[in-house]
């Protein structure tokens, strides 16, 4: 049965990690996986800075090959990076054992993790790898994807939901609002960027199953 995880890793363990020697309050979010034929290219996210040479933001690692700004949206900025295929950390480990990732974002205290595999062994295969390559990953949540869930559920990660259904029970989404962004991320002990990206790609994900079933107006 398809089972999905979530784990975390120090931020310092991450190879994008190194931005937050200079960046101390972003956080990063990975957009995509692109497999290629020899190396692994995800786009992602560093938000809440403005400066403008965010690329130079990142020291050289032995695990990054190169990384490219391509665009800004005010304190947002996409960047790709290329891996080096022969440094062994999380994404080449998930690549190897083929699971897949469906979300990940870092901040200066830690990474966090949401993977899904077609069987619970899939993820078991994954942390043993980790174990034998000694990255430091702590599993803190598993769960198995049921026929129970309807597909709203199904589309958001565990995460998220955490997220959603925080803000909704503090009243995030009451006019005036009764709580911030920074209150939910006090709870959940993630920063307000971190609060941000959850709440933004899980109503993302909502209206996307939501829509989906409405047709557009002729």
């Amino acid at each position: 049965m398809a089972t999905e995880a979530s784990f975390t890793v120090p931020s310092d363990q991450f190879p994008l990690g190194t931005v937050f020697e200079q960046l101390p309050d972003v956080s990063v979010e990975l957009e995509r996986i692109i497999p290629a034929q020899d190396v692994v290219i995800p786009y992602f996210w560093v938000r809440g800075t403005r400066v403008d040479d965010v690329e130079d933001a990142f020291s050289e690692h032995p695990g990054v090959k190169r990384i490219q700004f391509i665009d800004s949206v005010e304190d947002e900025h996409l960047l790709r990076v290329e891996w080096a295929v022969d440094y062994d950390d999380v994404l080449t480990t998930l690549t190897e054992t083929q699971v897949a990732l469906i979300e990940a974002v870092g901040t200066n205290k830690q990474w966090t993790f949401d993977i899904r595999g077609d069987a619970r062994s899939d993820i078991a295969d994954f942390q043993s790898r980790c174990r034998e390559l000694d990255i430091p990953i702590t599993l803190t949540e598993l769960h198995a994807l049921t026929t129970v869930e309807t597909a709203t559920e199904a589309a958001l990660t565990g995460t998220q939901q955490e997220a959603l259904v925080l803000a909704y029970e503090r009243g995030y989404f009451e006019s005036p609002r009764e709580t911030t962004m920074e209150g939910i991320g006090n709870e959940l002990g993630i920063s307000q960027q971190a609060v941000a990206s959850r709440l933004r790609r899980g109503i993302k994900h909502i209206l996307g199953e939501t829509l989906s079933d409405i047709s557009a107006p002729s």
